[in-house]
């Protein structure tokens, strides 16, 4: 029987494409790039070295600075080391100011009624402490049920940030479910774990494994029904 229910925060909570795009504008005012690709390639590049700098191995400036030069060159726009973290500037700040949409305020509401919410996330800590608290999230979620990267020295898809919030609440694998958008970190993660896993896939990616979700939904609406059905049932 399902006990709790776990989230992503970034591009699951809420859209993570709205402060990079916001943050470009401001930026670089007047010019024009596709931005949606873009913003799909520096995640793509920050999950590539993610775990480096976790470790220590780069450091996060440097991380910035690799997955924001590279992705604005796929789209043909060469920036520096210092322009990219100007950027990166720009985006936290925009990231600041980050909502939820209501109606997934409402199914966190309901669902905070009906069994135990928490959340995984990566990324620094006070950076994700931030939005967490730009979102209004500890109305459901206290901070003793947020597991950050940043504070374990681990990350999702490893199974040890998965562990450790099993541990705390107390429940069996079988009883937890995991909802995030990046098949790598989210869904890879959380059946390693022995999860039950949701794939919030409202980008439409291609799964890179054979590992397959419990569920896969391409919308917030088709979110919202899963769950409120899964805490029904």
């Amino acid at each position: 029987m399902l006990k709790a229910i776990l989230f992503d925060i970034d591009d699951t909570l809420y859209d993570l494409s709205i402060p990079f795009k916001e943050a470009f504008r401001e930026f670089f005012p007047g010019e024009k790039m596709d931005l949606e690709g873009a913003f799909l390639a520096s995640r793509k590049y920050s999950d590539l070295i993610y775990d480096r700098s976790l470790s220590g191995e780069i450091s996060m400036a440097e991380m910035y600075i690799y997955r924001l030069g590279n992705a604005f060159r796929d789209y043909g726009k060469i920036i520096d080391g210092p322009t990219a973290l100007q950027f990166q500037s720009v985006y936290e700040k925009r990231q600041h100011e980050i909502r939820m949409t209501e109606e997934m305020e409402r199914m966190l509401e309901e669902l905070s009624r009906k069994m135990t919410l928490g959340i995984i996330t990566n990324g620094p800590s006070e950076h994700q402490r931030d939005k967490v608290r730009a979102l209004g999230v500890e109305r459901w979620i206290p901070m003793e049920r947020i597991w950050i990267s940043g504070d374990l020295g681990v990350g999702k898809p490893h199974k040890e940030i998965f562990e450790a919030a099993r541990k705390k609440l107390g429940l069996k694998p079988e009883e937890l479910c995991f909802v995030g958008d990046a098949y790598g970190h989210d869904i890879l993660g959380a059946k390693g774990a022995g999860w039950k896993a949701v794939w919030f896939n409202h980008r439409g990616h291609q799964a890179t494994g054979e590992v397959m979700p419990d569920y896969e939904v391409r919308s917030e609406q088709e979110l919202i029904a899963l769950l409120e059905k899964q805490c029904a049932d």
